[in-house]
C-alpha cells in the first residue's frame, strides 16, 4: 500500500538518502529543507509525485506555517520522519535567546508532530531521530538561561525528544505511534564531517533502519520505545526517562516553548 511520507531535513545524509529510498518503493515523498535549490534537485531525482515544503526548524514559526501548508494540501500524511537536526553551528543562539539543538532537535519535531496529528491516521507512523549521544536535561538550559557546549547541548536535546515521544505514546494509545530511534552512531553525514571530523560510518545502515520504522511490522508495537540501531535492538529507555517527574518537567518545557510559537 502507497503511504504518504514526510521527510524533514530530506535534502541532505541519511534523510536524503531514506527519501530515494522510500521512493523507489512507491511511496509518495514529501520532502522538506531549507534550501529550494536543493529540494528542486530532489524532487527531479526522485521524479513522480514527490512534492516539497520549505523552512528553517529554528524558526518555530515558520514550523508552524509549514504544518499549515501541509494540512492546506495534504489530505493524510501517514508516516512523519523528523529527520532534521544540527550539532554543530556558527551561532549556538537564536534570536529568541534559545540554543539552536534544542529547538531544531526537541521544540520543532514536537511542535510538528502535534500540528499534523488532525491529518495522521491512527495506524500512522511518527519515526523521530534520537542519538545514541543522551545526557540529563537541564530544563534551565532548555529555556535559554544557561550556555551549553555542542555536545552537551546536543545530547540533552535527543534525550529531551525521546522522552517527548515516549510521553506522546502514553497521552495517544490508540495512535499513531511514536518511536525514536538512533540510526546508529557517526553515519557518514554532514554532522558526523564537522562535528567529528570523520568520514563515518556506511549511510544505508541508517536508511534501512528508518525505513523499516517507518514501514515494517516489526515497529507495531514500538510506540514509546527507543531502538537502538548500535545494538539493532530496542533497547531500555535512559534511567531519566523511567521517572515520571524529571519526563513531566522536561515535557511541560517543550508545551511551553511550541505553545509560545502558537500565539
Amino acid at each position: 500500500m502507497t503511504k504518504t511520507i514526510l521527510i524533514t531535513g530530506a535534502t541532505d545524509g541519511i534523510g536524503r538518502a531514506t527519501a530515494l529510498a522510500l521512493a523507489a518503493q512507491g511511496h509518495r515523498m514529501i520532502v522538506h529543507g531549507r534550501s529550494a535549490e536543493k529540494l528542486n534537485a530532489l524532487v527531479q531525482e526522485i521524479g513522480g509525485d514527490a512534492t516539497t515544503v520549505q523552512a528553517d526548524m529554528s524558526d518555530l514559526s515558520q514550523v508552524a506555517e509549514m504544518a499549515r501548508d501541509l494540512k492546506n494540501s495534504n489530505d493524510r500524511i501517514d508516516v512523519v520522519i523528523n529527520n532534521a537536526g544540527v550539532f554543530k553551528v556558527p551561532e549556538p543562539l537564536t534570536r529568541d535567546g534559545l540554543d539552536v539543538r534544542f529547538v531544531v532537535n526537541t521544540y520543532a519535531p514536537a511542535l510538528l508532530s502535534n500540528l499534523l496529528l488532525s491529518i495522521m491516521p491512527n495506524d500512522g507512523r511518527l519515526v523521530h531521530l534520537s542519538s545514541a549521544a543522551q545526557a540529563p536535561v537541564d530544563i534551565d538550559a532548555m529555556e535559554g538561561k544557561r550556555r551549553l557546549n555542542d555536545m552537551g547541548a546536543y545530547a540533552q536535546s535527543k534525550l529531551a525528544l525521546t522522552m517527548w515521544s515516549q510521553d506522546f505514546a502514553a497521552h495517544h494509545p490508540d495512535g499513531p505511534l511514536s518511536v525514536a530511534v538512533n540510526p546508529g552512531s557517526l553515519l557518514a553525514t554532514k554532522m558526523v564531517r564537522e562535528g567529528f571530523g570523520t568520514a563515518g560510518n556506511d549511510l544505508n545502515i541508517g536508511v534501512d533502519i528508518l525505513t523499516r520504522a517507518a514501514l515494517s511490522d516489526e515497529f507495531l508495537d514500538a510506540s514509546g520505545r527507543y531502538f537502538d540501531n548500535d545494538s539493532g535492538a530496542f533497547a531500555a529507555l535512559h534511567p531519566d526517562a523511567a521517572d515520571a517527574d524529571k519526563v513531566a518537567k522536561v515535557v511541560a518545557a517543550i508545551d511551553r516553548q511550541i505553545n509560545g510559537a502558537l500565539t
